[in-house]
């Protein structure tokens, strides 16, 4: 048997505001469309529970047969409620979660983003040994400057682009 008031993270003896509160607070941080791949397939399932716990706990009526079927649940169990097995579930979730965040290689997401940052990151050498700088560097290294040079003469005697070339040369 589900606990509801496990799901909407509330008290048993919660007011309908307080669960209402919760109601909303869950909706928006679990809303399918915040999460891409395996999270959103959680969320969705993850919302489905939220609606069903606040449908229940949100009427008198079925919020009272409900809690009769606990007390029912909490006597067959020689009066322990059912925590333990909802903690391993908790605790199975964010395994599952996690697991979802590893294998996830979504680059629309931002965590996919940081993900491929983190990578080229870790690529790149931390110095560059001087040793292995060859002709070819140098060589293209002279011709950009060449072509940047070339390029400011050229703006110089453009006159609306001579102030900027100014700025540049001078630091004005």
């Amino acid at each position: 048997m589900k606990n509801y008031y496990d799901i909407l993270e509330v008290n048993p003896k919660a007011s309908k505001e307080v669960i209402e509160k919760a109601y909303k607070v869950l909706i928006k941080k679990y809303h399918p469309d915040l999460y891409v791949g395996a999270e959103k397939v959680y969320a969705e399932n993850k919302t489905k529970e939220i609606n069903e716990a606040y449908k229940i706990l949100s009427d008198d009526f079925l919020r009272m047969q409900y809690e009769e079927e606990l007390k029912k649940e909490y006597d067959k169990n020689n009066g322990t409620y059912f925590e333990e097995e909802n903690s391993k579930k908790r605790i199975d979730k964010k395994k599952q979660r996690k697991e979802a965040r590893k294998n996830k290689n979504d680059v629309g997401t931002l965590m996919g983003i940081i993900d491929v940052i983190k990578e080229i990151f870790k690529a790149k050498p931390n110095r560059i040994d001087k040793r292995k700088i060859d002709k070819k560097d140098i060589t293209a290294l002279v011709i950009a400057i060449v072509i940047t040079l070339i390029i400011l003469v050229i703006m110089w005697f453009i006159p609306a682009t001579q102030g900027f070339v100014k700025g540049i040369l001078f630091m004005e």
